[in-house]
């Protein structure tokens, strides 16, 4: 299955850098599609408007991306580049679903930013039941 091309292509490379990471079970859009790459030199560090530092990288190690509207164009990028990671995505979630603790799931509504596993948009986006469904299958007789 390929994977939804970013909402708003325009976009991509404007999201803010820092994210959250994973969870949620379901997605509403993709954002776009990002390759974090890492050093552990600063003069490997590409130098371009293309590439979005991460600011909080320690001397002795920095990380930086470049963000993509397709995987497609993610991954082909990710394999011609040293010390680049798998692509993964910016999703944009509504709704999603927490686990604090094993058995324990929480409904949350409201804008969530996370990177994904790009493996997991193969779930499709979340429709109006995913949830509800969701809840009730994993919820524990108390």
């Amino acid at each position: 299955m390929p994977y939804p091309a970013a909402i708003d292509p325009s976009l991509v490379g404007e999201y803010d850098e820092y994210a959250d990471s994973g969870g949620g079970y379901f997605f509403d859009e993709v954002l776009e599609y990002r390759v974090w790459c890492c050093s552990n030199s600063i003069t490997e560090v590409i130098d371009t408007d293309d590439y979005k530092q991460n600011n909080a990288s320690n001397s002795n190690y920095h990380a930086y991306y470049r963000a993509f509207a397709t995987y497609q164009q993610a991954l082909a990028f990710a394999a011609s580049i040293q010390n680049a990671e798998t692509p993964v995505a910016l999703v944009r979630q509504l709704e999603w679903v927490d686990q604090p603790s094993r058995g324990v799931y929480l409904h949350h509504k409201g804008e969530r930013i996370t990177e994904w596993q790009a493996e997991w948009l193969a779930r499709g986006t979340r429709e109006a039941n995913d949830i509800p469904e969701f809840l009730q299958k994993h919820t524990q007789a108390k």
